[in-house]
């Protein structure tokens, strides 16, 4: 289908920011605003958000890429994931407003931009989201950290020769080194259970956010993926995430080969290809 891409400069608490719509000639009434994960801007690595919105496009579904404020082309000064419901919230008014046809929108997000589009379902409970594609979320904290590299990147050292090798000649000290992860992780793990005496945890919030959705949910993960390791051991360790990826309402999609971003074309493509697929079923 042929489709056109437009610029739109709308702002975000007085700030002015730039998203890309990408407008199909017959288009469909559900609308994937792509969040970005940061530092990144409305592109992505590899070209990944520009060629998603065009293939989405190209199959009848608007779609828009935005900047935050303090990325890319956005005004204002650069802020995390966790402080951009705001924007998230005026780039789904601003690309509703450019594209009157959509009534229903998917929020597509990578990484920490999976994590940010939680947080907006937590904070807003917004009704116009009808779904949520969340790839490889960012759940990190110096515990899981500490906990993932103790399981699986020193479980696939212990099967690889060198990794002997160098621990027979005296090269790797490794038994300080798991010491060190095993600390760090204890002390880690304190300061988690005092923080979260204190105030809510960004974890906890995205699970808040994912278990009040009643949309869809797609799920993405990597399998040579550190963070998508990473958030299998959180959710499958923390009390606020107990059942969730067992809800009906998850479709979970695992690419075994898989790099963080789904660097190589086939990749890019197996991603596109299921967000389509699991989209016509909205």
């Amino acid at each position: 289908m042929n489709f056109t891409e437009e610029a739109l400069i709308f702002t975000v608490a007085s700030e002015r920011v730039l998203g890309i719509v990408a407008q199909p000639e017959c288009p469909l009434d559900c609308g994937v605003l792509i969040v970005v994960g940061g530092p990144q801007y409305r592109v992505g690595s590899h070209r990944q958000f520009l060629l998603l919105s065009r293939r989405l496009a190209a199959e009848g579904y608007p779609a828009m890429r935005f900047d935050y404020r303090g990325m890319g082309d956005g005004g204002g000064t650069l802020r995390s994931f966790e402080a951009v419901n705001e924007d998230v919230g005026a780039g789904i008014d601003a690309f509703m407003g450019a594209c009157p046809t959509v009534k229903r929108i998917v929020l597509w997000g990578l990484c920490d931009a999976a994590s940010a589009a939680l947080l907006y379902s937590q904070a807003s409970r917004d009704v116009k989201i009808a779904g949520l594609v969340l790839l490889n979320p960012w759940v990190r904290s110096e515990a899981s950290l500490a906990q993932t590299h103790i399981k699986h990147y020193y479980g696939q050292r212990l099967m690889q020769p060198e990794f002997w090798l160098k621990l027979l000649s005296g090269k790797m000290q490794i038994i300080s080194s798991i010491r060190g992860l095993l600390s760090n992780a204890m002390l880690a793990r304190g300061k988690g259970l005092q923080a979260e005496l204190e105030s809510r945890s960004f974890q906890d919030l995205m699970a808040e956010g994912l278990r009040q959705f009643n949309g869809e949910v797609l799920l993405i993960l990597s399998g040579q993926d550190y963070t998508a390791k990473e958030f299998l051991e959180y959710v499958g360790s923390n009390a606020a995430w107990s059942g969730l990826l067992d809800s009906t309402k998850i479709k979970r999609v695992d690419v075994p080969d898989a790099d963080h971003t789904f660097s190589s074309e086939l990749l890019r493509s197996r991603v596109e290809n299921e967000t389509l697929k699991w989209i016509g079923t909205l």
